[in-house]
């Protein structure tokens, strides 16, 4: 969902190479073609792209959803190329505020796409907090919070095959920052951590579902 990498780390500054440019992109969009990863706004506010999927865990949510493995659920995955870049200088005040309501409109979107296609059977909105150290977990949960997402129980041991899929994710971030923003690169990017954090369908709905920029 949210990679701090590419959100809150470093100004703009694009790698001098659009070969490798155009090959990390190339490989991005092969990726979420095989992924089943669409744009779901034509806004260029819009901070997200979706991953209709199932759900892998049992999670019980603060307001009583319940959402069981096999359950249709959707994952948020950050689209890189719409979040605002940072100003010469660092992150503003007026930075964060454009950021903060291209989030907040960005689910308000996404309420409006839900409702209006073939997503009834959608139980919650997902994604995974991309994180290092680990000061910046707490940091980054409390940023999401605000939206209505909310951290769940962590489980102990994950599976060798996820954890093998959360690294290759971190190489195509690495990759992504560097051909996008490369002075936000970092040494700690490949063993960034993971929280999943969870909305669920109803609370979407009820804090974004009455709220579009072209008010209907």
């Amino acid at each position: 969902m949210v990679s701090e990498t590419t959100i809150f780390d470093g100004q703009s500054k694009h790698l001098d190479r659009p070969w490798f440019t155009a090959i990390v992109t190339a490989l991005d969009d092969r990726l979420r073609l095989r992924l089943g990863v669409v744009e779901y706004s034509q806004s260029p506010d819009c901070l997200f792209r979706i991953q209709p999927t199932t759900s892998q865990d049992d999670v019980t949510l603060s307001d009583g959803t319940h959402i069981r493995v096999g359950d249709p659920i959707i994952h948020l995955h950050v689209w890189n190329e719409q979040v605002p870049a940072f100003p010469e200088n660092g992150p503003t005040l007026a930075w964060a505020r454009r950021f903060n309501r291209a989030f907040d409109s960005s689910l308000c979107e996404l309420s409006y796409f839900l409702r209006t296609r073939d997503f009834r059977d959608v139980v919650a909105i997902c994604g995974d907090l991309s994180f290092k150290p680990p000061w910046r977990g707490a940091q980054l949960t409390q940023f999401v919070a605000r939206f209505g997402f909310e951290r769940v129980a962590e489980r102990r041991c994950w599976s060798l095959r996820r954890r093998a899929h959360w690294l290759g994710q971190n190489v195509l971030i690495s990759m992504m920052v560097l051909a996008h923003n490369a002075a936000a690169l970092r040494a700690d990017t490949l063993w960034r951590d993971r929280i999943p954090v969870y909305l669920s369908r109803q609370a979407l709905d009820r804090r974004y579902g009455a709220r579009r920029k072209d008010g209907s």
